[in-house]
């Protein structure tokens, strides 16, 4: 799972990413909230930990104009503003859980997993799309009742694109959130992975699932007929 925490206490920020990369997270930080929302725009992560008091750009409104794009990342406020004015507005904002300071590690943990337990997965801990679905915790995938023989970033690359289902993914987007941004790989990977997925689902005959977008990436969509909207 890829987390950005946004936050401008330097000691406090190094310490949640050390805790988040002990947990096995892999975690990307900002120190202002202009950058922040630059990363946090890209859509790329499962979850954003923002502060509201930032320097640039205030967290109120990094969480509104990514809201405005229709990026639906579940947001954690992590803050010191604890009055239930404030706590409203981030809500009504589309915050998804808000954290006082001080707060214990392991409540934020607890909160945290909350948020990514929630996100796209159905009452039976599957995120699906027609006949693909996979499950997040055992990191098992599925083509129908076919269990899929997926390396890890095939399955990392399937997940995304369940998880953004019929929307466009630029090929840097897919790129960043899989290989990461420090990644020596060229972009050119997304292609070959692809094509390693697609040649796995092709004995189920659910290859086409996966759209090319020509010039610009690639996406999850199906028969409307036959897909269901869940």
């Amino acid at each position: 799972m890829n987390i950005l925490i946004v936050e401008d206490e330097k000691p406090l920020l190094e310490g949640i990413v050390s805790l988040l990369e002990e947990e096995g997270y892999i975690v990307e930080s900002s120190l202002n909230g202009k950058e922040g929302l630059l990363l946090a725009k890209q859509n790329i992560f499962d979850a954003i930990i923002l502060d509201v008091m930032l320097p640039e750009i205030d967290g109120f409104s990094l969480l509104k104009s990514l809201r405005g794009d229709s990026i639906q990342t579940p947001v954690l406020f992590l803050t010191a503003k604890d009055s239930i004015e404030d706590r409203v507005k981030g809500l009504d904002y589309g915050a998804n859980d808000y954290l006082i300071k001080p707060f214990a590690t392991p409540e934020l943990l607890a909160r945290l997993r909350v948020l990514l337990r929630q996100r796209n997965i159905d009452e039976e801990g599957f995120l699906s799309y027609g006949p693909l679905k996979i499950n997040p915790i055992n990191h098992t995938g599925y083509a129908g009742e076919h269990l899929l023989s997926l390396t890890v970033k095939e399955f990392q690359l399937l997940e995304y694109l369940l998880r953004n289902k019929e929307q466009i993914l630029i090929r840097d987007q897919i790129f960043n959130r899989i290989w990461g941004f420090s990644s020596d790989a060229g972009v050119g990977v997304v292609d070959v992975f692809v094509h390693h997925l697609r040649k796995k689902l092709s004995k189920y005959q659910c290859e086409h699932y996966i759209k090319t977008v020509r010039g610009i990436g690639f996406m999850l969509q199906g028969d409307p007929e036959n897909v269901p909207k869940n």
